[in-house]
């Protein structure tokens, strides 16, 4: 098939084979986990926990970080810094440097106080002058030591919503998946009933292709049931961040421009002089506010979604994979502002510790139900271990079930009936 009707996930799978298949010394891996679903998350850990080579990778994934990495190398205003030990190590590491930063950068602005006080009481004095200059010179040769500058950090909250309605929705017996132009049907979950209360905070677990996706879709009016029922309570207001949310930003806009059309199109009057401050809140300052989004990056396309969903002020929370794009002090802000919302949250994400922070309950969706699951993310990295092998054993079994009546059979068996067959074993093996 053309790789441009892929999703994501299989595009980056397709990346990720291309550069492990290669027999290296030396791997680079830049951001390999973006749209990677957690059973090939876990796959990839395993593996790179085998590679005998260099391994050198990017990634805003701290637990994917402790897994398959022991030295971290960190860059910072054009320095790069190494620091042995994965991820949760460094971060212990840099808090202390930070806190010893600090206090010798406080200790110095006192002796540069001290040595700046003598030179303006004693630079006239014709007995003291020579002393004076000296110490100027002392002031000029002292290494500045940067300030710590803990306010730069990025954060931001969920407005308290209007109303919360209690049920937020129900599903009745409903099945979910596409239809296509001609009428055609292509069901993907079936006998779907589940409630969902006010401040629940459901994590959506499942493969690539399960319908992870299609049921948060259809729960966001993007897409409608193929059968049963979706019961909205009264006053249910959604913010929706979809996986491909990215992409129905306007390029040759600015976010300005989105914050101004979205007001219209909820047909609320807001200043301009409102909007920027709101941006502006969002680390969207300045001229920022008046530069397209075509030439932006990633994450902060993704802060741009995020600020339009807070400016909405939602009581439920659909979130599939918010952090693709987002750095790991983006994503810490994200977790914090998601366990400070009033609201329910639903987070379809690979995002293992933002899963932890947030989620007090999970959503299993595979094998064409959505039903609860009854452990941790520990239980289901299991699961999924225990789940690839259920399906290898089963493709072999059907492998030698297919092959070996071929083997017997006689001259005239039907060659079209062989050719379905045959090809009935490779989708067995491809699953």
């Amino acid at each position: 098939q053309a790789v441009d009707s892929f999703s994501g996930g299989w595009r980056m799978r397709l990346q990720l084979a291309r550069a492990l298949m290669a027999p290296s010394d030396l791997l680079l891996l830049d951001e390999p986990t973006n749209h990677l679903d957690l059973d090939a998350l876990v796959w990839l850990e395993g593996w790179l926990a085998r590679y005998p080579g260099t391994l050198i990778v990017i990634s805003h994934d701290r637990e994917f970080l402790d897994a398959v990495t022991r030295v971290t190398l960190h860059i910072e205003g054009g320095k790069l810094t190494r620091y042995g030990g994965n991820y949760s190590a460094f971060e212990d590491l840099r808090a202390q440097q930070l806190s010893l930063q600090q206090a010798a950068y406080a200790k110095q602005q006192d002796k540069i106080a001290h040595l700046q006080k003598f030179i303006d009481r004693f630079k006239a004095k014709a007995t003291k002058a020579k002393q004076a200059q000296s110490r100027v010179k002392a002031l000029e040769r002292m290494e500045k030591i940067a300030p710590v500058l803990a306010s730069a950090e990025f954060t931001f909250e969920f407005q308290e919503p209007a109303n919360l309605p209690n049920p937020m929705l129900a599903l009745t017996d409903a099945a979910f998946g596409y239809r296509s132009e001609d009428g055609a049907e292509s069901t993907i979950l079936t006998g779907v009933s589940k409630t969902v209360l006010a401040g629940q905070r459901i994590g959506i677990l499942g493969a690539n292709g399960q319908g992870k996706s299609t049921l948060v879709k259809t729960i966001a009016r993007t897409m409608a049931p193929l059968s049963g029922k979706v019961t909205e309570g009264k006053g249910l207001a959604i913010g929706y961040f979809a996986q491909q949310e990215l992409d129905v930003l306007h390029p040759d806009d600015h976010p300005l421009g989105h914050m101004v059309r979205l007001a219209r199109e909820l047909g609320v009057d807001a200043r301009e002089q409102d909007l920027r401050n709101f941006l502006g809140s969002f680390n969207f300052s300045g001229d920022m506010v008046l530069q397209a989004v075509g030439s932006m990056s990633g994450g902060e396309k993704a802060r741009l979604v995020l600020a339009m969903i807070v400016w909405q002020r939602p009581n439920l929370l659909l979130l599939d994979e918010p952090t693709n794009h987002l750095d790991l002090a983006t994503r810490e802000a994200l977790a914090m502002a998601l366990n400070e919302f009033e609201g329910t949250v639903m987070l379809v994400s690979h995002d293992r510790a933002l899963l932890r922070a947030v989620c007090d309950e999970f959503w299993l969706v595979g094998r064409g139900q959505v039903g609860p699951f009854d452990g941790d993310l520990d239980d289901y990295q299991r699961y999924l271990l225990e789940e690839s092998k259920r399906l290898r054993e089963q493709a072999r079994t059907a492998s030698s079930a297919v092959s070996a009546p071929a083997a017997a059979a006689p001259p005239q068996r039907d060659a079209r009936e062989q050719r379905r067959l045959d090809a009935q074993a490779r989708q067995l093996l491809a699953e």
